[in-house]
């Protein structure tokens, strides 16, 4: 999924109201499967409190019901289980007969099995990059240099994947994948922050190398992220439009949109 043009590039107070009133006012509406619609009054009852600008005010929510609507409508029927990861990533593991890494859980015995949702990622990668090569599974940082071969950059944590790979590299994905998890904890909660924080690390190496980073997030797991975590799907959203990451890719759209960003690289397109 890629950012409505209509809310990039907002300023500062706009971000700051979009989660002032998410987190005071609510993310989902308790007791049904469903999240919020705003009214402006959930703005104006703060008025009190904070100098609220009268023309960012309506944006933030008309923007706060687009991304209601967005998630329930666009993204929530496209998250998968892990029987069908697991079914999705068999059926490429036969027909394409990948030569890429394919990493394993951190699991032990009976709980221990692919992790479906990476390797789902690195064989489409392989497929569509035709030969070009690509780092399906990065142990080390990404570093970035200027022109003139200064190093400018080095990001804080290791990527799931880098193209073509993590010196200078023109894109990084991270996967947060959570099949058969039975409660919300907080490491799903400590993935958006990591994704967030990598997000202004790109956004610094970019502007200090005078180079463009392609970052991609790509995510699954309906129990996880819709059953549990509403309010940090919405989050998702949010950092998507705030311009740190530049799509985000959900669930099952891994099989038809993620081959189409990988033809989009650099290199690939000749």
């Amino acid at each position: 999924m890629q950012p409505d043009s209509r809310f990039l590039h907002q300023p500062n107070d706009f971000w700051a109201l979009t989660r002032y009133v998410s987190e005071t006012v609510g993310y989902s509406e308790r007791g049904r499967d469903r999240l919020k619609r705003y009214q402006p009054q959930d703005l104006q009852q703060f008025s009190d409190r904070f100098v609220i600008d009268p023309v960012v005010a309506p944006q933030v929510i008309d923007y706060l019901n687009f991304r209601s609507s967005f998630l329930e409508e666009r993204v929530k029927p496209l998250l998968l289980d892990r029987s069908k990861a697991k079914e999705t990533f068999e059926g490429l593991l036969k027909s394409c007969r990948p030569t890429c890494a394919l990493p394993m859980n951190k699991q032990k015995g009976e709980k221990r099995h692919y992790n479906y949702l990476i390797c789902i990622v690195n064989i489409l990668t392989e497929k569509h990059l035709k030969g070009k090569h690509f780092n399906d599974g990065p142990r080390s940082l990404c570093v970035v240099t200027d022109k003139a071969n200064r190093p400018v950059k080095v990001c804080s944590r290791w990527m799931d994947g880098a193209y073509p790979n993590v010196l200078n590299p023109l894109a990084v994905w991270e996967v947060k994948e959570y099949y058969g998890t039975t409660t919300f904890g907080s490491r799903v909660a400590d993935g958006v922050y990591e994704t967030q924080l990598d997000g202004y690390e790109i956004l610094e190496a970019q502007k200090a190398s005078d180079r463009e980073i392609k970052h991609y997030l790509i995510v699954d797991d309906r129990f996880t992220w819709w059953d549990c975590g509403k309010s940090y799907l919405c989050r998702l959203v949010d950092m998507m439009h705030m311009g740190l990451v530049d799509e985000i890719v959900f669930g099952k759209e891994v099989l038809t949109r993620w081959p189409q960003i990988v033809e989009t690289w650099p290199e690939v397109t000749k």
